[in-house]
């Protein structure tokens, strides 16, 4: 690897300095538009979707649960903004012809197996731990890496320094040490 995907990919630069104007963007309009300073983040949104999820099922506990009644269950422009991640993930992939369905990644194969069951039950677990993290960061990496670094925010480093310490030792452990 030389700093972008072998198939040509985007710039990582390019990309980078994307995300960063629309960090400043958002800034500007939501101060602008809606009178309230919100940044770019993404765990409070998953939180969001599992309400709306359950409300459809089971509305009046999302209605008397005291997370809920701080934090609105409602589809807002961070709600949209994570949906556009997706839809321009898959949009930026299908461009570049690098899209494609895979069960079991070709990593994860080499180490673990072809076994999709595990895979599966793999990035479930990863994803819970990742979700209980963000939340008792009180941010994603995305939350603290774009608007706490733009910020200078103290926390931010503490907790972007964590999240990427973290991951180097749990990739470690978990693909262990592999000659270049």
């Amino acid at each position: 690897m030389k700093g972008k995907a072998d198939n040509g990919g985007w710039n990582p630069y390019l990309a980078g300095a994307l995300v960063g104007l629309l960090a400043i963007v958002s800034v500007y309009a939501t101060t602008h538009i809606l009178g309230k300073t919100n940044y770019l983040g993404a765990s409070t949104t998953f939180v969001r979707a599992a309400g709306l999820l359950e409300r459809t099922i089971a509305g009046g506990h999302v209605a008397a649960n005291e997370y809920f009644t701080k934090e609105k269950v409602r589809v807002d422009w961070q709600f949209m903004l994570v949906c556009g991640i997706f839809l321009g993930a898959l949009i930026s992939s299908l461009s570049d012809k690098s899209f494609k369905l895979e069960g079991v990644p070709p990593t994860w194969e080499k180490h673990f197996g072809p076994s999709v069951g595990k895979r599966a039950a793999g990035a479930f677990l990863g994803g819970i731990v990742a979700m209980v993290g963000a939340r008792m960061a009180d941010g994603c990496p995305s939350g603290h890496g774009l608007s706490g670094l733009m910020q200078l925010s103290v926390s931010s480093f503490v907790a972007l320094a964590m999240f990427f310490g973290v991951g180097v030792l749990v990739a470690a452990i978990v693909y262990g040490r592999r000659a270049s």
